[in-house]
């Protein structure tokens, strides 16, 4: 878009300074003005014209006819070497958006009107020196579309070659979690054959001792069967936890945080206050926290130009984990809440917590807060 704005200005400077140093009659200058405006006007259609070859080419075409009669030297003019100047640019159009039978047709259009005004005793620049400029050009032209074709073909490949490696990275990402997932299940299914069948069968024993003993060593065996089924009933929300396949977790944040810089080229500040990794958090809730990242995330690369977020995370006080998920955003209409975030406030609030999300001092915020388990232990 800048290329764009620049050679418009060259090209109105030139236009402009070469009608300056046309000797004309001022009944000509109405007729040339217009055919200026009308120059102009086709000028800025040739970006719509992008995808329309023929159109273009008749475009330019038209272009070069009005530059060659709107320049044309009137007999005994002083030199104008500003055509000179303007003809390169609509070759250089031509060269740029048409093929290369197009961008020859166009140059032999503007040599041809160049040698006329020569040949026709009405300019002083020699037909010579016009050939010799026009092979330079040509030469220069040339150079430029085969360097043009050669970056984007590599442009072209760059982005295949992107492509391809995202989705390699997220296959890798998905073998690995499924390889941690299968892993994790065996685990889980190991405790459960060897650990929870031993406990299940040491509580049978001690309930069989418990009903053969009396006074205080069935009491002994009665605490010992209630530590056994504790236990059994930790090992049971173990094994379910190994089981369970949902994302959560700092680890899993940060593994999501890695995979958006690298795919998306989405910059992001996370920040742990004291306290937040070592808040007692648990599996469900840890959970709700992955995902109200994600949908925060999500909808900033979705509805933000800006690409850059900030992650807070913090434990005030022990007694609550707060999130916060920032980022800088220039509208200005009213805020709606979509599905993904009412689906994430509800999560929260069954959780027994807090949930806002909305515009705030030029910032789109969401933040929620989940209270804490907090042990007996801690509180001694």
């Amino acid at each position: 878009m800048r290329s764009y704005w620049f050679w418009i200005l060259m090209l109105g400077t030139a236009w402009t300074l070469g009608l300056i140093q046309l000797s004309m009659d001022v009944s000509e200058m109405p007729f040339r003005i217009f055919g200026s405006a009308i120059f102009f006007g086709l000028f800025f259609l040739m970006p719509l014209l992008k995808r329309m070859p023929l159109l273009a080419l008749l475009n330019l075409m038209g272009m070069a006819a009005l530059a060659i009669w709107i320049f044309w030297p009137a007999p005994g003019s002083p030199m104008n070497l500003y055509p000179l100047l303007i003809f390169p640019i609509i070759a250089g159009k031509a060269v740029y958006r048409l093929s290369v039978q197009g961008s020859v047709i166009i140059g032999i259009v503007l040599l041809a009107g160049a040698l006329l005004h020569s040949l026709a005793g009405d300019s002083d620049i020699s037909p010579i020196f016009i050939l010799l400029y026009a092979l330079l050009l040509g030469a220069a032209l040339l150079f430029f579309r085969k360097s043009y074709i050669f970056e984007d073909g590599l442009l072209e490949r760059n982005e295949a070659l992107l492509s391809e490696y995202r989705k390699m990275k997220r296959r890798l990402l998905t073998d690995e979690r499924a390889a941690r997932q299968e892993e994790r299940t065996q685990i889980a299914r190991d405790i459960h054959d060897s650990v929870g069948h031993k406990l299940t069968a040491l509580l049978m024993q001690l309930e069989v001792f418990r009903l053969q003993a009396d006074g205080d060593t069935a009491e002994g065996l009665q605490d010992l069967k209630s530590l056994a089924k504790e236990s059994l009933e930790e090992t049971r929300s173990a094994v379910k936890t190994l089981k369970h396949d949902e994302a959560g977790g700092v680890t899993a944040i940060i593994g999501l945080i890695r995979k958006l810089e690298a795919e998306s080229f989405l910059r992001i500040q996370f920040s742990v206050k004291h306290g937040a990794l070592s808040a007692p958090l648990g599996n469900e809730q840890m959970v709700i926290v992955y995902r109200a990242v994600q949908e925060a995330l999500t909808n900033i690369m979705r509805h933000s130009p800006a690409r850059e977020a900030e992650i807070v995370f913090e434990a005030p006080g022990g007694s609550i984990f707060r999130f916060t998920v920032s980022n800088k955003t220039g509208e200005t209409s009213p805020f709606r809440e979509g599905f993904g975030l009412s689906s994430m406030r509800e999560r929260v609030e069954q959780s027994g917590g807090a949930f806002k999300a909305g515009p705030e001092n030029g910032l789109f915020i969401v933040k929620g807060s989940l209270p804490l388990i907090v042990k007996e232990s801690d509180l001694e």
